[in-house]
């Protein structure tokens, strides 16, 4: 018997100031039986960082033709395409080719050496950007993971602080390839 995504909740209020965005949102977050909480709070981070009333989250790690994040335009042409993790340089091609930009958030102690042996492959890869995030700052991230969920995004000068309650994860975002 397959097992089931569990579900959690968040409302999400994002603070912008790089953006000038500013609204709340209400997640519903399925998350996969093989992801952690780790990955699955990257990806709430990721949707903080790009929040737009038209963001919305794929339908998961079973799914190889949906993105983890995605945005599209009235029309259904994809106008952001976001990973989470360490894909491989061909998904993230393609990717490219059927998005405006691409964003991949990368996490773990072993994000350098991904990098260092796809950056060659995904040099011509014009509308992609690539963020390390250090694994301290993830797994600081997995320490807010529960159920329910009320979480604050503060975005300035390309700082985040992500809040729970009283707990406060400071992140500093390492670019590792930006557009060209």
């Amino acid at each position: 018997m397959a097992l089931k995504a569990t579900i959690f909740k968040a409302d999400l209020q994002v603070s912008d100031m790089d953006r000038h965005y500013y609204a709340e949102h209400s997640l519903t977050i399925a998350r996969h039986p093989s992801e952690t909480d780790e990955r699955m709070m990257v990806r709430v981070l990721a949707f903080a960082l790009h929040a737009h009333e038209a963001l919305l989250f794929g339908k998961g790690l079973s799914t190889d033709d949906e993105p983890d994040l995605w945005q599209k335009d009235l029309t259904g042409a994809i106008d952001l395409w976001v990973e989470v993790g360490q894909p491989d340089d061909k998904r993230l091609l393609k990717a490219c080719g059927r998005a405006a930009e691409v964003v991949v958030y990368s996490y773990s102690s072993a994000s350098q050496v991904w990098w260092n042996q796809i950056a060659g492959k995904l040099a011509r890869a014009r509308n992609l950007r690539v963020v390390n995030l250090p694994a301290s700052a993830s797994q600081a991230l997995a320490a807010l993971a529960n159920r329910t969920m009320q979480l604050q995004c503060t975005v300035q000068e390309g700082q985040v602080w992500l809040s729970s309650g009283d707990q406060t994860v400071h992140l500093e975002l390492e670019p590792l390839k930006q557009p060209a």
